[in-house]
């Protein structure tokens, strides 16, 4: 399971598609419809919201949002909760996170879509956000399984 934490807007087809799938799942544990993935270190950063429910709600927001605005249609009515999504408490990401991320994104992108590098991040620019996340300073989150 990958729960980007990259501004949907860089991420590309295959990973905004996927993203999408793997956030539905993710709604689906937060609200006890499957037993499986529920203890998913990614998962984390929902549990420990007040509400996770609303949180993983606002996540799928941004990734039907930016969807949209490339002319894709994710069915939003697959959100349990999207009301007020731009009213759900921001959730810290590292900055560490964000690099990270854009580094395993350049991987995949690298090999499946080269033409959507330039899209990427220069390594030093600061790295967009999911909407519903806050950029603070640190390194990799403890929860991110770092591959070697």
């Amino acid at each position: 399971m990958r729960l980007w934490s990259l501004d949907p807007a860089i991420l590309d087809r295959a990973a905004l598609v996927a993203g999408w799938r793997e956030a539905l799942l993710a709604q689906k544990v937060l609200a006890g419809g499957t037993r499986g993935y529920r203890h998913h270190p990614q998962l984390r950063r929902f549990q420990e919201q007040d509400d996770p429910l609303a949180s993983v709600g606002a996540y799928l927001v941004g990734l039907q949002r930016a969807a949209t605005a490339r002319g894709y249609r994710f069915d939003a009515t697959r959100i349990l909760r999207p009301e007020h999504a731009d009213d759900v408490p921001r959730i810290p990401v590292t900055a560490g996170q964000l690099a990270y991320e854009r580094e395993h994104l350049r991987a995949k992108v690298s090999v499946r879509e080269p033409g959507w590098l330039p899209r990427l991040p220069a390594d030093g620019a600061p790295v967009p956000a999911h909407p519903l996340l806050e950029t603070v300073p640190g390194p990799v989150e403890d929860w991110e399984v770092v591959a070697p």
